[in-house]
């Protein structure tokens, strides 16, 4: 690792209080930062003046830091006018060079306060112009003579001077050498944040289309290779057993999927999802993937229809764990170059982001390997192409790893994934509800919620696509929770839908309003609070939802999804 700055000091008796005493001669000076008010989330930088140069230092995370993370060290010279920010990694470094002065930013002064406005931000610098020195932690905003004693951001304290001492220093700020790449402050802001994120590609550029033979697997669910990209269902559901990184639970996760069409002119249903593998079950859903759906646990309607592998059955088989069900639009892609003039510029691609941290945390863990599934209802030779990555965002510095927080319980998931295959629609609701029990043990839970996707289907103007149906979550029998899944908004989606049908008034069938989705978006889950049912006794839980009766041959359905989040 490149060293930027060496020190020897001896600390001489602290100078401190309510409004810091800054000695002629001080050389360290000690700031507290805030993100939330005094005494709330603080940390520590240190600004170290050399004549008319001062060093400034943030703060190094306790241990090993994270992945990603830049020894940074910003040098400002207030004779040359200039600032020097570095950022060194074990096998790179980086810096840049702006002057400090600039003319970019307006500002009001009356005493030792400096306003400006920066974004629809009021800042304020409370300066100590009475002593000789000029030290500031924050050079960034410009110019400024004197020693920052507190900075506020709109009325709220962000930052205030500690301490102000002389030690018995030598300190010698060390200028970028040959070894650092100059690059722009944006080009280093960049490189910093990209550095930081970490990414895990699951899916690259894979086609999920109808035709291609199975990839039938010699065992079970424990003797998919690692890696290897699997097709099932005909081509529409592709698998990948991945080892996913263990990472401290401060971190944030969010799946991202690249979607167009390869073929396929219509919008169809999607679903990215992981499943179970737990050694102590009977049956797996790769069962029912690997062989046929009838050999997963079956659930027999009123209406006498076969439901393959819908619903949990305690110590034998859980369902596949719903991470992002997604709706691809009519078309994007393969058919914008047919649908020009239109006045329409068309996306390339769908794109979708939706972050998965409490699952992330509970089901993956990081630590094991993970089957992580991905399907698109389709029976076109082309069909689609998707890519898919999971991607991690720290929120500390702190790279102490910790166990995980959550656990999960999988319920139910009426997603029929495996459509291609002979999975049933989830078409149970119009004559029968759907029925779990779980149980929440009080030694080892202190909060539970349950995450629920819905979205309804049946594509006529009185299919369960098109109108509003509540949605109803009995436990024991007693009403807990309801929701409407619906959409108005999916007219904003019209660019990613260039073969929609299109009206005689001058709408396209991609503006309807839907039953919990639009053509080219993902539905976000719904949160219902289960604490008060932390109490170490079975419960059931009931989905009910008013289906649509068939016509002429069409009928409605329901994709329902339901897993148990626990905390620790």
């Amino acid at each position: 690792m490149r060293r930027t700055l060496l020190v020897f000091c001896i600390l001489l008796p602290l100078v401190a209080g309510a409004q810091v005493k800054i000695p002629k001669d001080a050389n360290i000076f000690t700031y507290w930062q805030f993100e939330y008010g005094e005494k709330t989330d603080t940390s520590v930088m240190t600004v170290m003046r050399n004549g008319a140069m001062i060093t400034i230092i943030t703060q190094n995370p306790e241990g090993k830091p994270i992945q990603g993370y830049a020894q940074t060290t910003t040098i400002v010279d207030y004779e040359r006018d200039s600032i020097t920010v570095m950022a060194t990694y074990p096998d790179s470094a980086y810096y840049y060079c702006i002057p400090l002065s600039r003319n970019d930013i307006e500002w009001t002064i009356k005493g030792n306060r400096h306003t400006c406005s920066v974004n629809s931000n009021t800042l304020t610098f409370e300066m100590d112009a009475k002593t000789p020195l000029n030290v500031t932690p924050l050079p960034h905003y410009g110019l400024k003579r004197g020693v920052l004693r507190s900075y506020t951001r709109n009325g709220q304290l962000r930052m205030k001077l500690a301490k102000a001492e002389k030690t018995a220093c030598g300190v010698g700020p060390m200028l970028p050498n040959d070894g650092y790449r100059r690059v722009t402050p944006r080009e280093l802001d960049r490189i910093m944040k990209e550095r930081l994120v970490v990414t895990t590609r699951i899916f690259d550029h894979e086609q999920l289309c109808w035709g291609k033979k199975n990839d039938n697997i010699e065992g079970d669910i424990f003797d998919i290779p690692m890696d290897t990209v699997l097709h099932f269902a005909g081509g529409t559901l592709i698998l990948k057993r991945v080892k996913l990184p263990w990472l401290p639970s401060h971190y944030q996760h969010f799946v991202e999927l690249h979607q167009q069409s390869n073929g396929d002119a219509y919008d169809r249903t999607g679903s990215v999802f992981i499943i179970p593998r737990i050694s102590y079950k009977d049956i797996t859903f790769f069962d029912g993937i690997n062989h046929h759906p009838d050999s997963l646990p079956i659930f027999t309607g009123k209406d006498g229809q076969k439901y393959q592998g819908i619903e949990r059955v305690v110590g034998k088989y859980d369902p596949p764990v719903e991470l992002v069900r997604f709706f691809t639009p009519f078309g994007v892609g393969h058919f914008n170059e047919r649908m020009k003039g239109y006045g329409i510029d068309w996306r390339k691609e769908t794109y979708y982001r939706q972050e998965i941290t409490d699952l992330y945390n509970s089901a993956m863990l990081g630590r094991f390997e993970v089957i992580i599934g991905a399907w698109i209802g389709n029976y076109d030779g082309g069909g689609h192409l998707l890519t898919m990555d999971i991607k991690s965002y720290p929120n500390d510095y702190s790279g102490k790893q910790t166990l995980p927080l959550t656990g999960i319980i999988p319920l139910f998931n009426t997603c029929n994934v495996l459509e291609m295959a002979g999975q049933n629609y989830g078409k149970l609701f119009a004559t029968d509800s759907l029925t779990v029990t779980f149980t929440l043990d009080t030694d080892d839970y202190s909060s539970a919620k349950l995450r629920y996707i819905s979205t309804g289907h049946g594509g006529w103007g009185e299919g369960d696509e098109f109108v509003p149906k509540q949605n109803t979550i009995l436990i024991d029998g007693k009403v807990a929770f309801t929701h409407t899944p619906w959409r108005e908004d999916c007219g904003c989606y019209r660019d990613l839908n260039p073969v929609s049908g299109n009206f005689w008034n001058g709408l396209s069938s991609s503006d309807f309003s839907r039953s919990g989705w639009c053509p080219g978006t993902a539905t976000q889950p719904v949160y219902f609070d289960l604490t008060p049912w932390i109490d170490g006794k079975e419960h059931t839980m009931t989905v009910a939802i008013p289906q649509g009766k068939p016509v002429e041959g069409m009928f409605s359905h329901w994709a329902v999804s339901g897993v148990i989040i626990i905390e620790q």
